[in-house]
């Protein structure tokens, strides 16, 4: 029996790929009825929650990639086999959590709408709108959506990081696409890593009956508060085996937040190399905590060489939390964004301390930049300055052959301007890539002391 790892969203059947999910909302609730002679019951918080959830339908185009055979005697004449990709039709459904309803902003996986061309929202009253996505992080897997609507209901955030082993769960969903279905469990596992699920990892997991379907869906307390986004599960040919997993809402919030305030993921850098504590570690150190994170190296002129950490110390707890990994530590990091305060405690040749960091920039990895066109692919773009101190988009690692490279940009240019417009960052770059019209872009270079043009023919 084989066991996998599996984003919940996905189900692809004759030729359609079906992603469903579901979420709740609502203030803080008593879960249960406290009508006289009723017994316990989760039936008020559901009935209360409900109307913030929504069903997502998308359409869009995806890559389907197909190897050309040529026969032998001919490949003198026409080279060796080659891969074709053509544009295949998709269309989809999830669903997402409205989480405030004045500002009208979704949130659901990346992977639901992710290379959607039109995106619907459908509410519990029928009432349908077009969404707009905001921003999305293919990393953690969060993405946002607006829809503009009144009277909405919305959802209401728990502190994640207080959720304890053993605290009880209910999972919304739609798995299968039967229809809304409600299960309940507990917390079986906090700052779950190493599943290799995806680039971001510090997942809760739980028993919560969820299937193939609930990918979006919520995760809630007894209060109907949000505590995680479900993302995935573990177990025989992607069933339910009690294991699944969910992302925390404080790391979603913060993805969210930097969407909101830059259009963009600016992701927190620590500048370190390292790996998990274990008792040997922990004894060699002489740290009393078996788990953590150990430095093996520290990145000159980074934000931890700035803070002074040093390599050999142990990360044991971030902002007063306890850390029990790496990937835990890495995980909280980047989706604190650039420029967070953070204290690290650390130990030191066996002695306790604090360190406070300003978290650097990692900047954008090469699965975003081609987000914000497909001319930017194989390149990797962040906020930068050119050589006469002017803020602007710096490029890095352009790959050979890639899109970037053939529309002509080059390593350690910096973009200025498009269309005769000022770009200072990636958000304003953004935001003129999606407010262009016509079939031409000129996206104006610094490209060391001089000027130059680069077009992209769309």
């Amino acid at each position: 029996m084989k066991v996998l790892f599996r984003k919940l969203a996905v189900c692809i059947t004759a030729g359609s790929i079906i992603l469903v999910s579901a979420t709740n909302a609502s203030a803080a609730l008593p879960f249960f009825s406290s009508k006289k002679g009723e017994v316990p019951s989760l039936a008020p918080m559901i009935e209360l929650t409900s109307p913030a959830v929504v069903s997502i339908s998308v359409q869009g185009t995806q890559a389907a990639r197909q190897q050309t055979q040529v026969p032998e005697m001919f490949r003198e004449f026409f080279g060796s086999p080659n891969e074709q990709v053509k544009e295949r039709p998709f269309r989809g459904m999830g669903s997402g959590v409205i989480i405030d309803a004045k500002k009208g902003y979704v949130v659901t996986n990346n992977h639901v709408v992710q290379n959607a061309d039109e995106i619907t929202v459908k509410l519990t009253d029928g009432r349908e709108f077009t969404a707009k996505k905001l921003g999305a992080d293919e990393q953690s897997d969060v993405a946002l959506l607006q829809i503009e609507a009144s009277e909405l209901a919305q959802v209401s955030l728990a502190n994640s990081d207080q959720l304890r082993v053993g605290d009880f769960t209910v999972a919304i969903g739609n798995p299968f696409g039967l229809g809304q279905t409600v299960t309940s469990g507990i917390v079986s596992a906090l700052g779950r890593s190493g599943l290799n699920i995806g680039g971001l990892e510090d997942f809760i997991q739980t028993d919560a009956a969820i299937n193939r379907g609930n990918s979006g869906g919520a995760l809630v307390n007894l209060n109907g508060e949000l505590i995680g986004i479900n993302t995935a599960i573990f177990g025989p040919n992607g069933g339910n085996v009690g294991i699944g997993f969910a992302i925390p809402s404080n790391m979603m919030k913060s993805i969210v937040d930097q969407i909101v305030e830059f259009g963009e993921v600016r992701r927190g850098l620590l500048g370190i190399q390292g790996r998990d504590v274990d008792a040997g570690l922990a004894e060699a150190m002489r740290s009393k905590s078996n788990k953590g994170a150990f430095i093996m190296e520290v990145v000159p002129d980074s934000a931890a060489d700035k803070a002074g950490l040093k390599s050999g110390d142990i990360i044991f707890a971030l902002n007063d939390k306890k850390l029990s990994s790496f990937d835990e530590l890495r995980a909280k990091v980047a989706s604190m964004g650039a420029g967070a305060n953070v204290e690290l405690s650390i130990v030191r040749e066996g002695e306790e301390q604090n360190v406070d960091v300003v978290l650097g920039d990692a900047g954008m990895p090469l699965a975003q930049a081609k987000e914000l066109h497909p001319a930017f692919e194989g390149s990797e773009m962040n906020n930068g300055k050119d050589q006469a101190g002017n803020d602007g988009v710096a490029v890095s690692d352009v790959q050979a052959r890639s899109p970037a490279a053939r529309i002509g940009l080059k390593s350690d240019d910096v973009i200025i301007g498009l269309n005769r417009q000022r770009v200072n960052n990636v958000a304003d770059l953004r935001r003129l890539v999606e407010e262009s019209e016509g079939n031409v872009m000129a996206l104006n270079v610094k490209r060391g002391s001089s000027t130059i043009y680069v077009v992209i023919r769309q």
